[in-house]
């Protein structure tokens, strides 16, 4: 999980003004990907001078961490919470997919950035909890779905690390076509898409 980070924001800086610029950076990021992103470009789509924006952070880079970590440190906020609930590993399911829909709902841009970005931003140290979180996170699906197999729940000749892959990729993808807003809320989207996978994986009675 990220550690806690050191704000860069000055004693009178607004934090509904902050909230504004990392949600407008967080866009930009994912519309424009991190490397081509400058801070002239951030600045642009909030309507500020470039150097007005160092009012409230020290570079982009330190952006890029808040939108990351606040986004992961939510999600497994949730996660902790499903997987503490004692749940049976088809409810476990549910829930941590119901979750995930739940934050993309909230942190659409943070998750599209999380999946452009990740691979190569977790090489370096002060993003190495990107790394640690998609281990958690692989060790948290993956043990459910082997425990569905043990308990019966799943097909015993059920491939559990390409289901895995498959759920992970299918659900977090829904960043790139989700808005806030649209006609179905993100539970209703969880409750179609486990009534299409489940049905794939779970045992016929």
């Amino acid at each position: 999980m990220p550690a806690a980070k050191k704000k860069t924001t000055t004693a009178n800086a607004s934090p509904e003004r902050r909230r504004e610029l990392l949600n407008t950076a967080a866009e930009v990021f994912a519309a424009h990907g991190y490397n081509a992103t400058t801070v002239r470009r951030i600045a642009d789509e909030a309507g500020m001078l470039a150097g007005s924006l160092y009012y409230h952070f020290d570079s982009k880079e330190s952006m890029l961490d808040e939108i990351l970590s606040s986004f992961l440190t939510e999600l497994w906020d949730g996660y902790d919470a499903v997987l503490a609930a004692g749940l049976g590993p088809r409810e476990t399911i549910e829930a941590l997919v119901t979750e995930s829909f739940r934050e993309i709902d909230r942190h659409r841009a943070a998750v599209a950035i999380y999946q452009k970005e990740s691979k190569h931003l977790a090489t370096q140290p002060r993003f190495g909890y990107l790394g640690d979180s998609q281990r958690k996170f692989e060790k948290a699906w993956l043990g459910t779905l082997e425990r569905g197999v043990a308990d019966g729940i799943f097909r015993a000749d059920l491939d559990i690390r390409l289901t895995y892959r498959f759920v992970r990729d299918t659900v977090w993808v829904a960043a790139s076509w989700y808005r806030p807003g649209g006609q179905h809320s993100p539970e209703e989207i969880a409750r179609q898409y486990l009534s299409m996978v489940l049905d794939g994986i779970a045992v016929r009675v």
